[in-house]
């Protein structure tokens, strides 16, 4: 799958790059038809420790599925933002299914 990686206000290393490439991988094995996704990083100037936020934007055809999350850390974010894709592909799934 192409992801399309932004981060605002921070350069990303390589192996964040890497874990978010085989995060996102993981994703067509529950929804085929996806086009392509993006993926915003962006570090929040305050105070409080989860401060890091990934948005993630996943293309399917007919539709696009947008998941915001905000952690410590930025792995931590995309687990749950996959998780909640994951969710959000296969009830996609089973509704073109049933039509």
């Amino acid at each position: 799958m192409k992801v399309n990686m932004q981060s605002v206000n921070f350069t990303a290393d390589r192996k964040l790059v890497d874990f978010i490439q085989r995060k996102m991988d993981k994703l067509e094995t529950y929804y085929d038809k996806i086009v392509d996704a993006d993926v915003y990083l962006k570090v929040e100037n305050t105070s409080a420790k989860e401060n890091k936020i990934a948005e993630v934007r996943v293309n399917i055809p007919g539709d696009d599925l947008m998941v915001k999350k905000q952690c410590r850390t930025f792995e931590e974010a995309m687990d749950e933002a996959t998780s909640t894709l994951q969710r959000a592909l296969l009830k996609r799934k089973e509704k073109v299914r049933t039509h």
